[in-house]
């Protein structure tokens, strides 16, 4: 893989174009591996090659013991960066002052220092530069548009320049040494002490502004002005120091004041015309009221008023189709019976006085079905839950559709519920003849009709299937509606009313439906109904 183009050109920087001994010490091999010209040049050798063959291959500094040497490298390697003053001989040569620094490194797991040499005289050089450094910041720092105080870990101020003191109305040099509490005695509403005790322990630069509330500044005279503060901070060997850069926001606060006043006018103004507005359209808006009210009104009784009579339609439409059927039979049997006057015909008098009554119970098992949704829809029908055996509640209303099975129809039940349970007998009844009516006349003769019950969790689950003439998937959306009835079942007689009233019945205890159905195929539905288990009682 080729030298990272990056890394090359450091290296190069680092030792060959540095101006002062810059070298690579193997600490395992305890010899220099590689050393910069400026470094070879600096120590009075010719190359170096010259300097890598020299037996020692290090540095030769007698003001250093070997030990001293070994616990200054342990050093370097403990902190990864140490510095000292030496003394380093050079062949031929008088004695080097220099300023070494030692940085520790790792390549492929191996120990390694950087060594770099600072003749003394840089150093020189170097103070020069820093002092004239620290003109310029003093500059800087005295010429500031804004108040600059310095202050030490206890609060107090080291250094504070011109505009500082013209703020606070000092003389120069009169901050220096005193509290900054002094200045901004109720920073933030709390404490000065307090505050300077939390960012002691956690200092961060907070921005102009950052603190909550009103900062008030305290003037030698003992007038106060509106100022906002932001801080910094640096070390100085170990010693932390906070910078405090304070701006006096006298005029911004007239300002704001200014447009406060402004706003509040235009605000009065506007709430004026408002209300203006709001007297003049109060009557528009009374009428607009009513208006809607009246719509709202007419249009909940035109819904009204359609669905009456819609259902008053689908109600004659199906009556008259449904009381047709029984009433024609009545009086077709009644007619016939009329014909049989002899005893010998009295079997045939019998058949026809069974299917008048057959017609007439027909008849009322109708009409209690508009009953029972005149209640439904009335708020007449409660559950009363009462303690029975389900079992033999199934097992007495199969007995009781035996008279409705087809040719060669059969109803297979399989139930599990052992216990008592608490269900209202009445409504559980009908829901399941209502069932089992619709499975029998809607399937056809030698089908089987089935019914199972699981009781579990205290929730019983009650399952009806036939392999009837199933319901599509577009009728299955309506067959909860009143009067609805599937369209492949018109000539099936039936008023569109059971599972309307078991839909009902199941939400009075709180039970649901769920029906599956095919075409062609069977129908089968499941209802779920809680119950209490008073077995204990």
């Amino acid at each position: 893989m080729p030298d990272n183009p990056f890394a090359l050109a450091i290296n190069d920087i680092l030792l060959n174009r540095a101006t002062e001994f810059v070298g690579v010490y193997d600490a395992t091999e305890k010899r220099f591996a590689r050393v910069n010209p400026a470094g070879v040049k600096l120590l009075g050798y010719n190359s170096e090659e010259e300097l890598l063959i020299e037996p020692a291959r290090t540095l030769l500094t007698p003001s250093f013991t070997e030990a001293e040497w070994t616990a200054l490298l342990a050093k370097a390697r403990q902190s990864h960066r140490q510095e000292a003053e030496v003394e380093i001989n050079r062949p031929g040569r008088n004695l080097l002052q220099a300023h070494i620094e030692l940085t520790y490194f790792e390549v492929a797991g191996k120990p390694y220092y950087m060594v770099r040499l600072t003749e003394q005289n840089r150093l020189l050089q170097a103070e020069r530069e820093l002092a004239q450094s620290v003109r310029r910041f003093e500059a800087v720092f005295a010429n500031a548009t804004i108040g600059i105080v310095v202050c030490n870990r206890s609060g107090t101020i080291i250094s504070a320049n011109q505009m500082a003191h013209q703020q606070f109305d000092y003389s120069e040099g009169e901050l220096v040494g005193q509290k900054i509490e002094a200045l901004v005695p109720n920073a933030g509403g709390r404490r000065h002490e307090n505050l300077r005790e939390s960012f002691n322990a956690q200092p961060q630069v907070r921005s102009m502004g950052a603190h909550r509330g009103d900062l008030e500044a305290l003037r030698k005279d003992g007038s106060v002005f509106p100022v906002e503060v932001s801080l910094s901070y640096f070390y100085l060997d170990e010693e932390l120091f906070v910078v405090s850069y304070i701006l006096d926001i006298t005029f911004k606060k007239n300002a704001q004041q200014a447009l406060i006043s402004e706003r509040q006018r235009v605000e009065r103004l506007n709430a004026e015309l408002e209300q203006k507005v709001a007297d003049r359209t109060h009557a528009l808006l009374s009428t607009l009221e009513q208006l809607e009210q009246r719509k709202d009104e007419l249009a909940k009784a035109l819904a009204a008023e359609q669905e009456l009579g819609e259902l008053k339609s689908r109600f004659v439409s199906m009556a008259s189709h449904e009381f047709r059927t029984p009433l024609t039979a009545v009086l077709t049997s009644a007619s016939l019976i009329e014909k049989y006057p002899t005893t010998e015909q009295q079997d045939k008098r019998l058949r026809h006085l069974e299917r008048i009554r057959q017609s007439v119970n027909h008849l009322n098992d109708i009409l209690e079905e508009f009953l029972s949704v005149g209640r439904i829809e009335e708020g007449r029908v409660e559950a009363r839950p009462a303690r029975l055996i389900l079992s033999a509640l199934l097992n007495d209303t199969i007995t009781d559709v035996q008279g409705l099975l087809k040719p060669g129809q059969t109803v297979v039940q399989q139930f599990n519920c052992p216990e008592a349970v608490w269900l209202d007998p009445s409504l559980l009844r009908k829901i399941v003849v209502n069932l089992l009516s619709n499975a029998i006349k809607y399937s056809g003769p030698d089908t089987v009709v089935e019914i199972a019950a699981e009781c579990a969790g205290e929730q019983l689950t009650l399952v009806v299937r036939d392999h009837g003439v199933g319901i599509s998937a577009e009728d299955q959306e309506h067959l909860f509606e009143r009067f609805f009835r599937a369209r492949n079942v018109t000539n099936v007689p039936g008023t569109g009313l059971g599972l309307y009233i078991i839909a009902k019945y199941l939400e009075l205890m709180n039970g649901t439906i769920t029906l599956q159905s095919t075409l062609d195929v069977g129908t089968t539905v499941t209802i779920k109904i809680p119950y209490e288990n008073h077995s204990a009682d």
